[in-house]
């Protein structure tokens, strides 16, 4: 059988990177993108490093063009592994609409762009589509809710295709990693930054800032998370929901049991008390 291809997004760090190197380890001819490849010196040494080569191309998930251009080069493809993202805290109120929009741009509509693009030659290797999401994805958090919003948005839109999927043979799944370590500085220097124009929600958002770094300090690793993608990548069967770590799956239980909701506020709530 010759060399499978998967195509992963958002490479240049984290799951991203890791992923990759894991895949390519793994006998996965990679196609590992990224917005900007003036980023990919980590990824270039970590493979090295490992051994193994990895296809960098450039590719923004928010613009449709460079979508297309990456996709339209390609003669075959196995699977796609959708984990380009970006990280944003705040809170309605003080932050406008268009910011919104941006997170959603990034974090929703970016992973439409790249799986519809996708799509016609994953019909044709009945392949697979793999899409980090996130616990936030299932649980709603505090100073989140542009963020969680979109990974809900891509949750929902996911949980709809995989059956429609199903029937011209392409496997659908959702991968929801709780804490990494590789996202938690950038999300907290936006956060300090915006301590000193919180105004009313100063209190709140400072509770969560030092519940979050608690969280955080016991984060999993990307190399982790990478090592269960290229599972799912193998699998025969993926499952369509996945947890990465045992604090995922019991966090994202709370949700999945909670009929009226209110085990899930009575957790969140103590996050910003």
């Amino acid at each position: 059988m010759s060399t499978k291809t998967v195509l992963i997004t958002g490479t240049s760090s984290g799951i991203g990177l890791a992923t990759a190197v894991a895949a390519a380890r793994s006998g996965w001819q990679v196609i590992a993108t990224m917005r900007d490849t003036a980023k990919a010196g980590p990824l270039l040494a970590a493979a090295e490093a490992a051994g193994v080569t990895v296809d960098v191309r450039a590719l923004d998930v928010t613009d449709p063009a460079s979508v297309e251009a990456c996709l339209a080069g390609l003669d075959r493809l196995d699977a796609l592994v959708n984990n380009a993202g970006a990280g944003h805290v705040g809170t309605l109120e003080q932050e406008s609409v268009e910011n919104v929009r941006a997170v959603m741009e990034v974090n929703f509509f970016g992973v439409l762009h790249v799986t519809k693009s996708a799509l016609p030659l994953l019909r044709a290797s009945k392949g697979r589509v793999l899409t980090v999401t996130s616990v936030g994805g299932v649980i709603g958090q505090p100073f989140n809710e542009a963020y969680c919003a979109a990974k809900f948005a891509v949750e929902g839109f996911m949980e709809s295709l995989a059956p429609v999927a199903a029937t011209v043979g392409v496997s659908v799944s959702v991968v929801e990693p709780g804490a990494v370590a590789s996202e938690f500085v950038s999300n907290v220097r936006l956060a300090d930054n915006a301590l000193e124009q919180a105004g009313s929600y100063a209190p709140a958002l400072s509770a969560y800032l030092d519940r979050t770094r608690g969280a955080f300090a016991g984060a999993q690793e990307p190399q982790d998370v990478a090592a269960q993608m290229v599972e799912l990548l193998a699998a025969e069967r993926p499952a369509f929901r996945v947890q990465t770590s045992d604090a995922a799956r019991g966090f994202t239980a709370v949700k999945l049991t909670d009929g009226d909701g209110s085990a899930v506020l009575a957790l969140t709530g103590g996050w910003v008390r």
